[in-house]
């Protein structure tokens, strides 16, 4: 059994057992056994939450996937994130012909084995994405969108020498130095708070041994981390929302609105110009999206009627009629959905399932309608300047 990626820490008379591992190397899912089997610890602390454990013990179930109820529930985009994510993951693991996170599932398994404590030591996914979304801003979301999606379709190959160097403290160094120049604001809430959190969790994690299995980038923040108290509210709480994307979404509508209605007044030709651009840049537009995904006439036809109203109205979406009628006439088959995991590990795959294109759909539906609301907006304004 390597040490190489093993920290023992003595403190509070207990001893601390941190694995560093890399979520697709087999070698790590071989050293967790190992570990666990030889230490016998009290507890075994993995680096999940309750979403996470329960969709690796339960498995993803997305035949039973309700994708109207998707798209009603506004998570069209972070399923699609979520999926994007998953698939590098997953494409790696293939790679290797490993399961991703092989190294978790062991470390569940021989928790079992051996009659120790499992405690999943990690901080809700969700706080942490939320987190990270609103610390970002709007040029950070949309770089992290872009480097993401890049990798995910980026087909080289890394031997699994070098994932094993990757696990190594001098290299990991390196990266989060990246990664911190990269994205400075990102580090805060995905690695710094998580670290705090693992740390504490692992700190208070009953018995006297404890084995924690960590990705191997959260051990050299843990090591100092667990010298202190945490406070675990205070990076558990989800960020409040900015009340400025609401006031703006029903400024928007109401000053097009009242720009329209009053040139209807001191002009009606130049309103009815007006009423003409405005649909027509926004159902263009919208029209225009669900093509570029190939959607189902209909569908396009629907962005485009939809499109111009829902522009005015907050509280409705181009995207979600759009995505509706197409998963109404292009209704995704079971297989689809069976197959979905595997579908995103390619630009085709991804592009030909059902699933992913209603997705896609309903994005590129909103996309559009936001571009055709600028464009229309300003159309709408020009027109009114040249009234006056």
């Amino acid at each position: 059994m390597s040490e190489a990626n093993i920290t023992r820490i003595h403190l509070n008379n207990k001893e601390f057992i941190l694995i560093g591992t890399a979520h697709v190397s087999k070698k790590s899912a071989e050293e967790v056994k190992a570990v666990i089997e030889t230490e016998q610890p009290d507890s075994v602390c993995v680096e999940l939450d309750e979403q996470r454990y329960q969709s690796i013990v339960e498995g993803k179930k997305w035949k039973d996937m309700d994708i109207f109820k998707v798209i009603k529930e506004k998570k069209a985009t972070l399923l699609l994130m979520n999926l994007l994510v998953s698939s590098f993951q997953k494409r790696m693991a293939k790679q290797f012909g490993i399961k991703p996170g092989q190294e978790m599932i062991q470390g569940i398994e021989s928790a079992k084995e051996v009659g120790a404590e499992l405690v999943l030591a990690d901080r809700n996914i969700q706080i942490t994405f939320a987190r990270i979304w609103h610390g970002i801003g709007f040029m950070g979301k949309a770089k992290l969108l872009m480097v993401i999606i890049g990798s995910i379709f980026n087909n080289e190959k890394i031997s699994e020498e070098e994932l094993e160097k990757l696990k190594t403290q001098d290299m990991l160094h390196s990266m989060l130095d990246e990664f911190t120049t990269a994205f400075p604001k990102l580090k805060v809430p995905l690695i710094d708070e998580r670290d705090q959190y693992l740390a504490q969790k692992i700190k208070e994690a009953p018995g006297q041994k404890i084995v924690a299995v960590l990705g191997a980038a959260h051990v050299p923040g843990i090591k100092e981390e667990i010298k202190k108290e945490q406070d675990l509210e205070a990076i558990s709480k989800r960020p409040p929302k900015s009340k400025a994307p609401k006031i703006i979404a029903w400024m928007i509508p109401i000053i097009i609105i009242s720009i329209i209605a009053y040139t209807f007044y001191a002009n009606p030709s130049a309103g009815l110009q007006q009423t003409i651009s405005w649909i027509l840049w926004n159902g263009s537009f919208s029209a225009l999206g669900v093509a570029i995904g190939f959607g189902h006439p209909l569908a396009i036809i629907t962005a485009f009627f939809v499109a111009p109203l829902s522009s005015l109205n907050p509280l409705m979406a181009a995207g979600w009629f759009a995505g509706a009628v197409q998963a109404y006439m292009r209704k995704p088959s079971v297989r689809d959905f069976e197959t979905l995991s595997e579908d995103v590990y390619n630009v085709k795959g991804f592009w030909s399932n059902k699933v992913t294109r209603i997705l896609l759909i309903v994005i590129l539906a909103n996309l559009g309608s936001t571009l055709g609301t600028i464009i229309g907006g300003a159309d709408v304004l020009r027109l009114f300047i040249e009234n006056l």
